[in-house]
């Protein structure tokens, strides 16, 4: 029998389609399990929140835009039939990496380029977004798969691996991992754990699980089948009471699903892995037979209802941040909603770090923070009549060893996403200054809210550079108020143990 020729040139152009492809759609199987969160959620906050995300994704797949400015370090597992021959000189993982150097640098919708050559010094921007990191197993066959996912920093950042002793639970485990992770992983999302094998094997296995379809409805409604599933709704309820809920505002909903791959190990080792996914969920999977490139259909955008605008819970506060003062900000709330217009800068970890160069040497900053508000963002950037591209917010806490040093410049606020650490809640309340949300996830939703944008500052450091924006309504939360109270601490704890009264809780399942 004569082998499947695949051409090369299919191979990119598949791996292109595709990643523009989740880019601007959410899963079908994650949308139909957040709108049943949102239903079901009773948490002002993180309802709000979800209806959000929902109203941002139905902006996205209407304006072919990123769901999420970080539009992900790309992650191929690719499942090669040995009755394939690829044609031409260039290797598999070569033709991925020139399908998301098309992809990410694509005229009509450029997606963030976020990838670093070298990890460790110069931290330099690859600026397409390669090299991607993929994973080819060699099976039986007259195909080729491909599982292509494109993950954000604010989960990847999350995950944990542990060797625990056999006699351990790894249910506990995971369950007191998940309540450390903080919020910067962007819930409501998914749980996938990796047990057995060794350290690498157990990452890999969980990790290719997130690309398994979300079905936690289906257990819930049929009832488990295996020991397997009895432990998946097992730690999916476990997790959920825990109360951490969307962005960590607290609330009913966690985690839309759990999943668990497992594989054998040694007598002496119990390897365990787990990685969230975030609320963008961007992955898809694709078979080539040698009969061309595989394009994906669109899903049906009118299954996104229209609810942000419905948010439940009193009208937020409108903030004119160009008057904001700190007498002002002292009768912000943790958890209530704003509506800010005006003037804020934009500023990452790289300016964030120039910042402190240049103020150890005594040099004045290139723009003044004194009564100003940042926002953590990297946006991507724009087309068309766009003044900006979708810029959600990134996560806080890499900020954290900074913020002394902004306040001490005079600044009056940050907008991130996640918690704070403790030293830095402290150090916020001291300064009479105050810390507030965007909702991760809702990057179309709050670049609609962005009028106008000039760099002031870096420029060198591309999407990392210091910006001014001009915003009109954009929506956020108060995280952090002028006392030091936190919605992050308060909200998961009055909705800890509450997701049981819409979910009743089953048995422990096992180990």
């Amino acid at each position: 029998m004569r082998p499947t020729l695949i051409r090369a040139d299919d191979i990119v152009e598949t791996v292109r389609a595709t990643l523009q492809y989740i880019a601007v759609y959410h899963a079908p199987d994650y949308l139909s399990h957040l709108i049943a969160a949102h239903g079901r959620e009773r948490s002002p906050a993180a309802r709000d929140a979800i209806g959000q995300i929902l109203e941002s994704a139905r902006l996205a797949a209407l304006g072919q835009r990123p769901v999420c400015q970080d539009t992900g370090m790309v992650t191929v597992f690719a499942t090669l039939g040995q009755s394939v021959v690829i044609e031409g000189d260039r290797s598999l993982a070569e033709l991925v990496d020139e399908g998301v150097r098309q992809a990410y640098r694509d005229a009509g919708n450029p997606l963030r380029a976020s990838m670093v050559a070298d990890p460790l010094f110069a931290r330099r921007n690859t600026r397409d977004n390669t090299p991607a990191v993929t994973h080819v197993a060699l099976v039986p066959g007259r195909a080729l798969t491909l599982a292509i996912a494109a993950k954000g920093g604010g989960s990847e950042n999350k995950a944990r691996f542990t060797t625990l002793n056999p006699a351990a639970s790894v249910a506990d485990w995971v369950v007191a991992t998940v309540e450390g992770l903080g919020a910067g992983w962007c819930p409501p999302g998914v749980i996938s754990v990796g047990v057995g094998g060794s350290a690498e094997k157990a990452m890999l296995i969980a990790k290719a699980a997130l690309m398994e379809d979300i079905d936690m409805s289906d257990l819930l409604a049929r009832g488990p089948q295996s020991r397997a599933e009895e432990w998946r709704i097992d730690l999916y309820r476990r997790i959920n009471a825990l109360g951490i809920g969307a962005q960590g505002l607290g609330g009913l909903t966690t985690v839309v699903d759990v999943k668990l791959a497992t594989y054998p190990t040694h007598a002496a080792s119990l390897p365990v892995a787990l990685v969230p996914q975030c609320a963008a969920n961007r992955h898809a999977k694709v078979t080539l037979t040698g009969e061309g490139p595989v394009y994906l259909d669109p899903p049906d955008i009118s299954r996104i209802p229209r609810i942000a605008a419905a948010a439940a819970g009193d009208a937020p506060r409108r903030v004119d941040l160009d008057r904001l003062t700190r007498a002002e900000m002292a009768q912000w709330q943790p958890g209530e909603r704003l509506l800010l217009s005006g003037h804020i800068l934009t500023a990452r970890d790289a300016a964030h770090r120039r910042m402190a160069e240049m103020l150890a040497r005594g040099e004045a900053l290139p723009v003044s923070l004194k009564d100003r508000v940042v926002y953590y963002v990297g946006p991507v950037d724009p087309v068309g009549d766009e003044v900006v591209g979708p810029a959600g917010p990134t996560t806080s806490s890499r900020m954290d060893g900074y913020t002394q040093m902004v306040l001490d410049q005079g600044l009056l606020s940050m907008i991130g996403k996640a918690e704070r650490g403790a030293d830095t809640v402290e150090r916020i309340a001291a300064a009479g200054a105050t810390y507030l949300i965007a909702v991760g996830g809702a990057a179309v939703l709050v670049a609609r809210a962005i009028r106008a944008s000039r760099p002031v500052a870096f420029e060198d450091l591309g999407m990392e550079a210091v910006r001014e924006f001009r915003v009109e309504d954009m929506p956020v939360t108060v995280a952090v108020d002028a006392r030091g109270g936190s919605i992050h601490r308060l909200g998961p704890a009055r909705w800890r143990g509450l997701a049981t009264a819409v979910d009743a809780p089953v048995g422990r399942a096992g180990p």
